[in-house]
């Protein structure tokens, strides 16, 4: 499959461990900012950034204005701070941003 181009980490989904898997996580507000800030990004794994869409939709049926709240960090601040962008925001280099 990496011969073909396939990432490793999407490759490696074929393996025995790529079962359905039921997840419960407990995290107050600032966390699920967090983590969604972090886990919404472009560059995050996709299975990651579906599990947090998921999520966000949860939240956004019970605390919309929460829900509305919570999306990759680039948006907070402007700018990409990844060593590349995904092309949704300019890296800070690029933007200029201090």
């Amino acid at each position: 499959m990496q011969q073909a181009g396939i990432p490793v980490e999407d490759a490696r989904y074929i393996l025995p461990g790529a079962v359905e898997t039921r997840l419960i996580m407990t995290m107050n507000a600032r966390e699920l900012m967090l983590a969604t800030s972090l886990r919404l990004c472009l560059k995050a794994q996709w299975e990651i950034i579906e599990l947090f869409e998921q999520i966000k939709a949860e939240v956004t049926k019970v605390a919309p204005f929460i829900g509305g709240e919570l999306k990759a960090k680039c948006y907070r601040l402007g700018y990409c701070d990844e060593k590349e962008s995904c092309g949704l925001f300019p890296t800070k280099a690029e933007a200029g941003a201090k």
